[in-house]
């Protein structure tokens, strides 16, 4: 076990004690805790100060069905051009639903086009959780929500932690992947997310899920007993991450 713990920490240095465990469960099958991942990797690695973030409140998102969030960020490309970036999110499974990118200054109509080339990839929500901004108050993002039969819920002005998973999603994606990842225009932002969507949907073990991932896995009756000695590695986002999976 020592081997692929510290070859992990090695291949995914940016990646805590919790994660490494969680990874490690998925891959295998086994249960094991952090403390253990902490003792293993003492020899071998230092932890910094700050390494625990913040806890985030877990009580919405499990009372309404089909609720997704949407908020914004942004970004700025290689030519120091700014993008905006529409991020929605399921509330219940956390799974990333989509993102669109637009390169430029944002308007009523140009919210809209974000929010349907995201939707149309899949089943429009019930409920739709935005916050304040003044983004989400354009007359037209109002009346797209009316056509497409969506109730949108505000969120706490001010307070954040209303609207706690799709913020901590957006830091995740600046934290974890757009620090590391330069782009050029908005095409290869939207490619590059598209990748950082299928790695946190399927790969990415979530605390908020207790170690699972976002997608529902498929049952395997059959799940032969884990051999810690046999196993292999698979590159995610273009060699961001390396994870273990059973060989």
């Amino acid at each position: 076990m020592t081997d692929i713990l510290v070859e992990m920490k090695h291949r995914n240095p940016r990646v805590g004690y919790q994660r490494i465990a969680d990874q490690i469960s998925i891959a295998f099958g086994i249960d094991i805790k952090k403390d253990v991942v902490r003792r293993v990797l003492a020899p071998h690695y230092r932890p910094g100060s700050g390494a625990n973030g913040p806890s985030w409140l877990t009580f919405l998102g499990h009372g309404k069905d089909r609720l997704w969030s949407v908020d914004l960020f942004r970004c700025e490309s290689m030519l120091l051009q700014s993008h905006w970036v529409m991020v929605v999110m399921d509330q219940f499974t956390r799974q990333i639903i989509g993102s669109s990118v637009h390169a430029g200054p944002v308007d009523g109509p140009a919210v809209c086009r974000l929010f349907n080339r995201i939707r149309c990839t899949s089943a429009a929500p019930r409920y739709l959780s935005s916050d304040n901004d003044p983004l989400f108050k354009f007359h037209r993002w109002k009346a797209n929500l009316r056509i497409l039969d969506v109730a949108e819920i505000k969120t706490v002005p001010y307070v954040p932690l209303s609207h706690p998973f799709v913020e901590r999603l957006i830091g995740t994606i600046r934290r974890e992947f757009l620090d590391y990842v330069p782009f050029w225009g908005a095409l290869a932002l939207e490619r590059k997310l598209l990748s950082f969507k299928d790695y946190y949907n399927r790969d990415r073990a979530h605390r908020g899920l207790w170690g699972a991932v976002p997608e529902l896995q498929p049952m395997n009756a059959t799940r032969k007993t884990p051999c810690l000695d046999n196993y292999r590695w698979k590159s995610r986002c273009r060699g961001l991450y390396q994870l273990p999976v059973a060989a």
